[in-house]
């Protein structure tokens, strides 16, 4: 079959971290918004240190020995895993967890879309668009916290570079990779040694390098054995320092998605049949509003699946509240999805990664990790797998933040991991 050709392409993105650096201006500056402060009340609550590890599969901690993960959930709150949204990909999943929606209801379908509305197309590496608040719905933790006059923290996570609803973080940094891991640990700390009128009571971190490893070598590498010691290591170093400070601080580590080695060889190459065409190696989807070259297109997919299922959008399975509940209309007309462990072929690129995430959510192998400690927690707690929209109703509750609109998430469900307020 012949291969769909560069030009065709919306975006080549990969989805190999919302971590590619390609900040041209490598900028490590402080970002800081001028005036705010914490409420009386604010001033009050407690904090939370919300930390995502790119990549990190539910089973990395134990597979590889991340002591310090594992000696501090063990005194706190360990899931058997977190279930991300699907698709089971960078950017859709971190922006789930920050906002309690899922996917099709926060605008952040994929890694690179297409939006019919606007006749544009969102891209993670595009500045220009990840900067841009208007792509983004839903309301963050952050803009919730700053529009109750509490002040927040942001070192890196997806929608924090962006005024959405005409807020950022009080505090946060363009993403890069070029700052060293020990200043993003001393800015953590540096911010809650800040007076109490300026401290954040609530900071997002988030790490790449696991995420990284994974894509590049595979889950069973000894290069993502390295980093997840890299990432354990580098929690303990923060939580040893922000301890110093007294403050009643409660860690959640997440997730976005796990990771699996996938066939290299057999690679699923597809026939050009003249859509607008947003590319994924576990994910295709094709957009037009000529009606008879939609139909045409599906027709020939669905009669030449081989490792991978055709949809419409209103075809898509209930359970990944996906295509049908498109609410700003970004999903494409036709999706390919192929089966597990296959990928579709990328046009001019000979190197294929081992390692993949954004398949089938209901996948073991999609899996993230979720931990919890600190004094808003039980103690020695195990719970079962569940999903990550109901993070955001989990952290709302230990800042006391009210929300407003209507969320995926519900508080039942992490509620009682929580001690008695």
């Amino acid at each position: 079959m012949k291969h769909i050709t560069l030009a065709m392409l919306i975006s080549l993105s990969t989805h190999f971290a919302f971590a590619q650096d390609t900040t041209p201006q490598k900028d490590t500056t402080q970002q800081i918004v001028q005036g705010r402060t914490n409420s009386k009340e604010q001033q009050t609550k407690p904090y939370v240190i919300m930390i995502s590890i790119d990549g990190f599969r539910y089973d990395y901690a134990e597979k590889y020995q991340a002591t310090n993960l594992l000696r501090l959930s063990a005194e706190g709150v360990k899931a058997t895993a977190m279930q991300p949204s699907y698709p089971s990909l960078t950017f859709p999943n971190h922006y789930t967890l920050i906002t309690g929606l899922y996917p099709a209801h926060h605008g952040l379908v994929d890694n690179s879309f297409y939006d019919r509305n606007r006749k544009q197309t969102y891209e993670m590496k595009n500045r220009d668009a990840v900067e841009d608040g208007t792509w983004y719905g839903g309301t963050p933790l952050w803009v919730l916290a700053e529009k109750q006059h509490m002040v927040s923290a942001s070192y890196f996570w997806v929608g924090s570079e962006s005024p959405i609803q005409n807020t950022r973080p009080t505090y946060s940094y363009r993403y890069q990779e070029k700052t060293g891991i020990d200043n993003r640990i001393q800015s953590v700390v540096n911010w809650l040694k800040l007076p109490e009128a300026q401290r954040p009571h609530l900071i997002t971190f988030y790490f790449p390098e696991v995420d990284h490893a994974g894509h590049s070598y595979g889950p069973e590498s000894a290069q993502v054995k390295e980093q997840v010691k890299f990432v354990d290591e580098s929690i303990g170093k923060m939580v040893k320092a922000v301890s110093k400070l007294k403050l009643p601080v409660n860690y959640i580590i997440v997730s976005d998605h796990g990771m699996a080695a996938v066939d290299t060889v057999h690679l699923i190459q597809l026939k050009d049949m003249g859509l607008k065409m947003s590319w994924g190696g576990e994910k295709m989807m094709f957009y037009s509003d000529d009606t008879a070259k939609v139909n045409a297109a599906y027709a020939y997919y669905k009669s030449h699946e081989d490792h991978f299922r055709t949809y419409r959008k209103g075809e898509m399975p209930a359970r990944w509240h996906y295509g049908a509940e498109d609410k700003f209309n970004r999903i494409g007309d036709i999706i390919l999805v192929p089966d597990a462990y296959y990928v579709f072929a990328q046009p001019k690129k000979k190197e294929q990664h081992i390692g993949h995430h954004g398949f089938d959510n209901n996948l073991t192998d999609m899996n993230a990790v979720f931990m919890a400690w600190g004094p808003a927690f039980k103690q020695h707690q195990r719970i079962g797998t569940f999903a990550n929209i109901h993070v955001y109703p989990l952290v709302a509750k230990i800042l006391g933040l009210k929300i407003e609109e209507p969320v995926d998430g519900k508080l039942d469900v992490l509620a009682p991991i929580l001690k008695r307020q």
